[in-house]
């Protein structure tokens, strides 16, 4: 069983780091490349380029519980909502971005 988590393509969790900005403020959030894949989608879903989606999701979660302890954490939780909620079959996200 393990086997197929194990022998996953080591390029699917490496972590890549994105320069945005969210709210006006620059910063850098660093994912792993398949949540990345994920988000990009996500966003474009939602009619909206990565950078706006999460600058956006950033200023409701400050509305709604201040500000987030860990904003990467929250993005990975976003992204399985988002697959969960869409039924994803996940397979396309198996292949590196």
């Amino acid at each position: 069983m393990c086997k197929m988590f194990a022998g996953q393509d080591p390029t699917r969790y490496e972590q890549v780091t994105r320069r945005l900005r969210l709210n006006g403020q620059s910063t850098s959030i660093r994912l792993e490349r398949t949540f990345w894949g994920i988000m990009d989608e996500l966003a474009e879903s939602q009619g909206m380029t990565t950078p706006v989606f999460m600058s956006k999701l950033h200023s409701e979660v400050l509305e709604l519980h201040g500000e987030p302890k860990n904003f990467a954490s929250l993005l990975r939780c976003c992204c399985l909502v988002y697959l969960e909620n869409n039924g994803t079959n996940s397979d396309h996200l198996m292949a590196a971005e």
